[in-house]
């Protein structure tokens, strides 16, 4: 299956590819969440994003073809949102950079008159949950313990390479990406500081960053999440339930 070669259809395909692979990652923490509450947020979180996933996909085409009968190249999410789940520190540093750059670019888009307007009205109001949640989590593992500070700041800092990504230029998408970096550092500055932890080193000039997956390059640990992702529907072509 080829990635359309419109250029709206891309952009939708890209933001739908970000959505579907997250929330397929947050679906992995279900009755494996620290506490109980978490099992329930965390999977609000992902049926909130999988929502997101099916508009934007049946932009493109089928959803359920798009979703379940790529390869892996033929993604178009970026890299951080198929990373492991690591610990809840990784979980929620994950969670807290991209809902950040998902409020700040559904806000741009919903104000516009394109294709994907409409939807980005809607999703910004779940992507303010979202955010709020992985700035609440932030704040109580920076300025809890000595141990969840550790490892909060630890998960910051390995995962920012990945961040620079979100803010490559998107073809057909009507916001300028790259205009928004600065208000998402702001807004990351600002939580970090509430939460007594730093912006990871490198945050402020140009550094090395991880990127790609809108190319269709991905990392090793894609491979395993999409083999569980499309197990079944490859396994019973055509299946009715």
């Amino acid at each position: 299956m080829t990635p359309p070669a419109t250029t709206t259809a891309a952009a939708a395909l890209a933001l739908g590819d970000d959505a579907l692979v997250l929330a397929q990652r947050l679906g992995e923490w279900a009755g494996n969440a620290p506490v109980l509450e978490e099992d329930v947020a965390l999977t609000n979180i992902a049926l909130d994003l999988l929502g997101q996933a099916r508009t934007l996909l049946s932009l493109v085409g089928d959803e359920d073809e798009l979703a379940f009968r790529r390869e892996a190249h033929q993604f178009r999410n970026v890299q951080l949102v198929e990373r492991a789940n690591g610990d809840f520190a990784d979980t929620i540093a994950r969670q807290l950079y991209f809902s950040v750059y998902q409020e700040l670019l559904y806000g741009a888009l919903a104000g516009g008159g394109s294709e994907l307007a409409p939807l980005a009205a809607k999703a910004v109001k779940e992507v303010a949950y979202h955010r709020d949640h992985a700035e609440q989590w932030t704040l109580r593992l920076g300025d809890g313990t000595e141990e969840s500070h550790r490892r909060m700041q630890r998960a910051l800092d390995e995962q920012w390479s990945c961040t620079g990504e979100l803010f490559d230029p998107l073809d057909g998408l009507a916001v300028e990406l790259p205009a928004l970096r600065g208000a998402w550092l702001e807004r990351i500055g600002a939580v970090l500081d509430r939460a007594t932890l730093t912006l990871p080193q490198g945050s402020n000039r140009t550094a090395w960053s991880a990127g790609g997956g809108r190319q269709g390059v991905h990392t090793e640990a894609f491979g395993r999440l999409l083999a569980e992702m499309q197990y079944l529907h490859r396994a019973h072509p055509g299946a009715a339930w």
